[in-house]
């Protein structure tokens, strides 16, 4: 796999089911590339390795006075050099493919996870925590991935070094065959520690990048009440915690690197000094103490990997257990799609409540609960966050169908859509059946001051569609977010399109428009939309009212102003104590109540037609 061909055509299902076996799949499943860094890695380490024997052999022939000897040892000089860097450079190179290659697969994963679950998967974790994942997590698990190969490599070369040395100079070569296994396992009973500390540590930042998120998010809430401060002085008192963390991390991290230098010098003191010994003796040449001395001196050099390699784990663990746990969620009933892709037409049915949407139809929904709502319009699209009955869409359980074809044949809007930077254009880039116009999606979600507000804020854009919009929309108001993602959701022209609160932060003539708007362009087609506002209610051909899980009323809205009590007190806001007084007595005053609001409703139609006049004379006079 090279880096140009990123993305992956299929990354591949993981083995989800802990940390340790998420990155054993990573790795198995970039072999040809570990292997290809194990071969440059040992062509690389080799090479290093061999340059004390050619030194020893110079050595030697300069003390015999041999020419020839002394050119072959320049020779092997030369090779060695040329190994060492060829070796190195591709070492580089497939290392760094190895660790990009593996954390673009680990996003490609989470990014498709993402798309799987949709809003279902903010429910079920953190959105800090999927961000923390998909940025800091993703290099963790990328670094320890390309590791692995330069440990492995390093590993084989003290392990063949040793062996050599032993039968080149069986005196010395048992000293250090003894000495480098002890350097490389004097470190592995702090590493416990060590690891626990670097989980604390992740921890804590994982922590602390939920809690910036959060504030980040409601800033604009946080600034409205004044809990700046008191928001700034927890994440403070978070990044302290995780300076305490790092701190302590470190220091563990230090010893181990401390005892990786103090160690290695003791062993070559140990050499030299037995090394002087033989020689005195005359058991061992000038050049092979050289040979060994410098051997011993190379050895540091691979060893390094060894703490390397339990730094890169220690920091990928945490990482890797956070990403499977993402990664494991599924979808709470039908996760495979056990039906054959199809799209099927009729009318949106949900067994659980009994809500029934008729095909081609404007339904409205009431629900006091919004969390409930946001479930209910969640299992109307097929991908509930929750284990229950499937939704049906013309007889066949949406949960039982492919998701691309679940989320074809029915759009859900949630009530906090999001708007990704990028130009307008980028924005209705979206699948559509061609039949809306982006200019019609537009006009009747009324942004025309919204696309006003874009060419003026972008420099050089005169055409509304080239205007940027910011990350998250955040240049723009709530309503005027909400309307730009309602004409996205129009534009798309789905067979089903749910909404949910799609106009709650929209001011009420505006809402009165949209409402005209959307039912005039959805004409047709099967609309379902939850909100309690009046202006939307009153232009809906159907109103379900669902109280405690279950459709308690249906109706007009009209009618059900006037005979339901508790649709009234959702709609109009009533208290509890009002609507018990109202439903026990049935006095005089709810029957005004409810006249009261047929009054607005009329007086609002007529506030309609007015403006509709008087747009029309505007026309007339500019002809």
């Amino acid at each position: 796999m090279q880096i140009q061909d990123l993305p992956f055509p299929d990354p591949g299902v993981p083995d989800a089911r802990s940390g340790p076996r998420f990155l054993w799949w990573l790795g198995r499943n970039q072999l040809g590339g570990q292997l290809k860094s194990l071969a440059w890695g040992l062509l690389h380490f080799l090479s290093v390795s061999m340059l004390p024997f050619c030194v020893g052999i110079a050595v030697e022939a300069v003390v015999d006075r041999s020419g020839s000897r002394l050119a072959l040892a320049g020779g092997l000089l030369a090779l060695c050099g040329i190994g060492v860097a060829v070796g190195d450079t591709f070492l580089h190179r497939a290392a760094v493919t190895n660790w990009i290659t593996a954390a673009a697969r680990v996003q490609q994963l989470l990014a498709r996870k993402a798309a799987q679950l949709g809003s279902a998967l903010t429910r079920r974790v953190a959105a800090g925590e999927v961000v923390a994942v998909s940025t800091g997590d993703v290099e963790k698990i990328g670094w320890f991935v390309e590791a692995v190969s330069r440990f492995t490599a390093a590993a084989l070369t003290v392990v063949l070094v040793a062996v050599g040395l032993v039968v080149y100079q069986p005196a010395l070569g048992v000293v250090v065959a003894i000495g480098l296994p002890v350097l490389a396992l004097a470190v592995l009973p702090l590493l416990p520690r060590a690891t626990r500390r670097a989980d604390v540590q992740r921890e804590k930042a994982g922590r602390a990048t939920e809690l910036a998120s959060d504030t980040v998010a409601g800033l604009r809430v946080l600034r409205g009440i004044g809990g700046e401060e008191l928001f700034l002085d927890r994440y403070r008192r978070a990044s302290q915690e995780v300076r305490h963390a790092a701190v302590r991390s470190a220091r563990m991290w230090s010893l181990i690197s401390a005892i990786q230098v103090l160690l290695p010098g003791l062993l070559l003191v140990t050499v030299v000094w037995y090394g002087v010994h033989l020689a005195r003796e005359g058991r061992i040449s000038v050049g092979e103490l050289v040979t060994v001395y410098s051997s011993v001196m190379i050895m540091t050099y691979p060893l390094r990997h060894f703490e390397e390699i339990a730094m890169a784990y220690s920091f990928s663990r945490p990482s890797a257990r956070r990403a499977a746990r993402v990664l494991s969620l599924e979808r709470a009933t039908d996760t495979e799609g056990s039906r054959a892709a199809e799209l099927p037409a009729g009318d949106l049915y949900d067994p659980a409540t009994g809500l029934l949407a008729p095909a081609g139809r404007f339904t409205a929904v009431v629900c006091g609960d919004p969390d409930a709502a946001g479930r209910l319009a969640e299992r109307l699209g097929g991908h509930s966050s929750e284990a229950g009955t499937s939704a049906l869409l013309g007889g066949v359980p949406l949960d039982e169908l492919p998701l691309d074809s679940a989320r074809t044949a029915v759009l859900v809007q949630d009530k906090d859509p999001v708007l990704l930077s990028g130009t307008l254009r980028d924005l209705l880039d979206v699948p559509a059946s061609g039949v809306v116009s982006a200019a019609a999606a537009l006009a009747a979600a009324q942004c025309e001051d919204v696309l006003a507000a874009l060419v003026q804020g972008s420099l050089g854009a005169d055409d509304p569609m080239d205007a940027r919009i910011t990350e998250r929309g955040r240049s723009l108001s709530g309503g005027q977010r909400q309307r730009l993602a309602l004409a996205r959701s129009l534009l798309t022209d789905p067979e089903v399109l749910v909404l949910d609160e799609p106009t709650s932060a929209v001011d009420s003539h505006t809402e009165a428009r949209i409402a005209e708007g959307l039912r005039d362009l959805r004409d047709g087609r099967t609309t379902v939309v939850f909100t309690s506002s009046p202006l939307l209610l009153d232009r809906a051909d159907r109103v379900v009212l669902v109280h405690e899980g279950e459709a308690a009323a249906v109706g007009t809205h009209r009618e059900l102003v006037h005979e339901e009590p508790r649709y009234r007190a959702v709609v109009t806001r009533e208290t509890d104590e009002e609507t018990d007084e109202e439903t026990d007595e049935e006095t005089d005053e709810e029957q005004a109540s409810a006249g009261d609001v047929l009054d607005e409703l009329d007086e609002l139609d007529e506030l309609n037609k007015l403006s509709k006049l008087d747009e029309l004379e505007e026309i007339e006079e500019t002809a």
